[in-house]
């Protein structure tokens, strides 16, 4: 299962030579990657190339018409080793995960591989999930391809040049016996664009053309010492110069614009159309990319190419390079290229541009500005750009009376997770702090208002291995918070094994929502078996009871009196060692998905169709607003009281409700008043229906209940 289909998009990747592939920038990397003759491919989802799982996936069918071998890994680290094939067997492999975290877990096998080397082609899919709309930590793919010698793509946000760099990068990792990375930001993950298509190749061995016989064994292909100290020495006196060799040949990297110029710019590859955009403005280049000023783009950013670095800068007296991130490794690397080379051109980055941070249209246009004008040159038409888009800012914070404020991401509306940290922060009031392992995942909102509960996120279920020193040196248990999704990536080995193995004191929650949802929806071992679905039904309880955990509960998520209750039982609890609790609620977004059309289907057949949700009596509730402190559901919001003589606004539920109850529960675990109603909205009512309402109609008209008469204005 995954949160969008692809099944109509997956059509135009039959496309054969000489028609035209239109679509999206994953869809493009899917293409590339059958027509390169890829033998087998896998990954772990994450964003923002989550949904390049989600077509192979679904695409299934034709990925075994071309015998393609498909794994959808249980983490990155699994990914990585299934690169493994392409180690003795002439074999092209392509993995993907999200980067930087999914890189760092996939290191182990990652190195091993790149110290071994390959045969077959071998390209990791990364996408670079750096910049304000990240999920993770800021850190850069880069650093990880300089210390294990990875070499690593970054294309210009474009589908030919995306597609171009898939098929490259096989011809890359084989020309230079190297795995290579190749890095999708964001929007190149989501721009549209056409490239002229090319026939899907059928590898020479795959599923349906095995390999006759296992690989001869050598030692020497083995990442153990003593082969190892050779293959570092292979790395840098071999493989780099067939790698630079390999890059100049085929002009992986792009010179634009005019041949002299005694100024120039050097890019990532993926943060042309950003640069572009901000030059188009001052007329120094146009949206077909016509830049007027010499600029290289580096497609491939490891392993630059001394010659031709040096060679770009050869003549001018400065150079803007433009690299995002921290720390500058392709400033300093171009620095000491041009100490080498005895150039004395002056290079221009992290003085003009910030040293860390998403680089934005705004922070591109500042640094350029900056840059002309050290070099003598002026671009009247991007100041003025900087200076309405500056003034644009004031205005919107004048009229708010303050900045802009944040927005940070939130629960879905009827999340089963988010009644789980409304019983933590009313158990908090009656019990006091305790402390709160986070973890990468929906669950990791409870850190924002209005719950504000965490200490520490570590990693993608490692939030009850974070939680062990603390459990041993605080008098109260420590709470961990983990999803089914980090719990069988991650989870059950680094945290519950090793919590039974040390016999920790410590309390973990489970939110078993049925899917790895954060990433969209995509199935886990323990989702339920179902027609497509990649799910086994695996146990957590059956899991966590085979390790030896001696305390394991279940609750429904959408009861707070009961969470409270199960949460309250496992602080206090005499018995010593790990508890957990299983919190059951399905991913709201992935219910709605089954249930609306079912009841959209019995509507158009007349049948009768209840729904629920709940409404909140304007005439009862006070306006204290703890309802919504204590659950921060989307569609618990205010409005204007009804009543002129009170003028605090009052609570209102509004139509985006599914009727999950948290609202109502909270408030009746809270005892704070008695507004919320749960209403039934009915459609196609059969007689019985309709004679109830009549009847309850009846009755609030005999007894006052349809007030109609407006209320008196008060006196002034």
């Amino acid at each position: 299962m995954a949160e969008v289909s692809f099944h109509s998009e997956i059509k135009s990747l039959t496309l054969g030579k000489g028609e035209t592939f239109s679509g999206e920038g994953i869809l493009g990397v899917t293409k590339a990657l059958l027509q390169s003759g890829v033998a087998y491919v896998g990954g772990y989802q994450g964003a923002p190339v989550s949904h390049l799982l989600d077509v192979l996936v679904q695409s299934e069918d034709l990925l075994s018409e071309l015998g393609v071998h498909l794994e959808t890994c249980t983490n990155e680290a699994a990914a990585a080793a299934m690169l493994g094939a392409s180690i003795n067997y002439p074999l092209r492999g392509a993995v993907t995960w999200k980067s930087i975290v999914g890189t760092n877990v996939a290191a182990d096998a990652l190195s091993n591989l790149a110290s071994a080397g390959v045969i077959g082609g071998a390209l990791i899919v990364v996408g670079e999930d750096y910049g304000e709309g990240a999920s993770v930590i800021q850190e850069r793919t880069h650093a990880f391809a300089l210390k294990s010698s990875l070499w690593l793509l970054d294309p210009r946000p474009e589908l030919p040049a995306i597609v171009n760099m898939v098929e490259k990068g096989f011809e890359l990792s084989e020309a230079s016996s190297t795995p290579v990375m190749l890095e999708l930001r964001i929007r190149a993950c989501h721009v549209y664009g056409s490239f002229e298509a090319k026939d899907n190749v059928a590898a020479k061995f795959s599923a349906k053309h095995r390999i006759p016989a296992p690989a001869t064994f050598e030692y020497d292909r083995l990442s153990h010492p003593p082969a190892t100290f050779a293959q570092e020495k292979h790395k840098t006196e071999q493989r780099l110069p067939q790698a630079q060799k390999f890059i100049l040949e085929h002009k992986l990297n792009e010179i634009l614009g005019p041949e002299n110029g005694d100024i120039g710019i050097i890019v990532q590859g993926g943060l042309f159309n950003v640069l572009n955009g901000r030059l188009a403005l001052a007329d120094l280049s146009d949206s077909f990319g016509n830049v007027k000023v010499p600029t290289l783009v580096l497609n491939v950013t490891y392993p630059l190419v001394p010659a031709q670095i040096a060679k770009f800068c050869a003549g001018k007296k400065a150079v803007l390079i433009v690299e995002e991130g921290n720390p500058e490794f392709i400033e300093q690397a171009i620095g000491q290229i041009l100490r080498k080379a005895d150039l004395n051109t002056k290079i221009f980055g992290k003085d003009v541009l910030p040293t860390a941070g998403e680089y934005t249209p705004l922070v591109v246009a500042r640094g350029l500005t900056e840059f002309f004008e050290a070099n003598g040159g002026k671009t009247p038409p991007l100041n003025d750009w900087i200076a309405q888009t500056d003034a644009h800012q004031k205005e919107v914070a004048a009229a708010l009376g303050s900045p802009l404020p944040p927005r940070p991401p939130t629960f879905c509306t009827g999340c089963p997770e988010r009644p789980v940290f409304s019983a933590m922060k009313l158990l908090k009031k009656e019990m006091g702090p305790v402390h709160v392992a986070a973890d990468i995942g929906c669950h990791a909102f409870g850190t924002f208002a209005p719950f504000s509960q965490g200490n520490s996120i570590l990693g993608y279920g490692m939030s009850l291995a974070s939680a062990a020193a603390v459990s041993g040196t605080q008098k109260k248990r420590p709470v961990s918070i983990m999803g089914d999704g980090g719990f069988w990536h991650n989870g059950l080995l680094t945290g519950v094994a090793g919590s039974t193995f040390n016999k920790t004191d410590s309390v973990l929650i489970v939110m078993n929502n049925g899917y790895s949802s954060a990433t969209g929806l995509q199935d886990i071992p323990s989702s339920a078996p179902e027609k497509d679905g990649r799910g086994n039904g695996l146990e957590i309880e059956s899991a966590l009871k085979s390790l030896g955990v001696p305390w394991v509960k279940r609750q429904r998520t959408y009861g707070v009196d009961g969470m409270m209750d199960t949460l309250r039982d496992a602080l206090t609890s005499d018995e010593k060692g790990l508890k957990v609790v299983i919190a059951d609620g399905e991913c709201q977004l992935a219910r709605q998905r089954r249930v609306k059309p079912a009841l959209a289907k019995l509507k158009n057949e007349g049948k009768r169709v209840e729904r629920t949700r709940f409404w909140i009596d304007p005439d009862v509730c006070t306006g204290d607003h703890s309802c919504i402190r204590l659950s921060g559901c989307p569609s618990l919001t205010i409005k204007p009281n009804e009543d002129p003589l009170r003028t605090d606004p009052i609570a209102h539920v509004n139509n985006d409700c599914v009727g999950c109850g948290l609202c109502g529960e909270v408030a009746h675990a809270a005892q704070l008043c008695p507004s919320f109603a749960e209403i039934k909205v009915i459609e196609n009512p059969n007689f019985f229906d309709r004679l109830k309402h009549r009847i309850a109609s009846a009755l609030i008209r005999l007894f006052g209940g349809n007030r109609t008469a407006p209320i008196p204005a008060p006196a002034e």
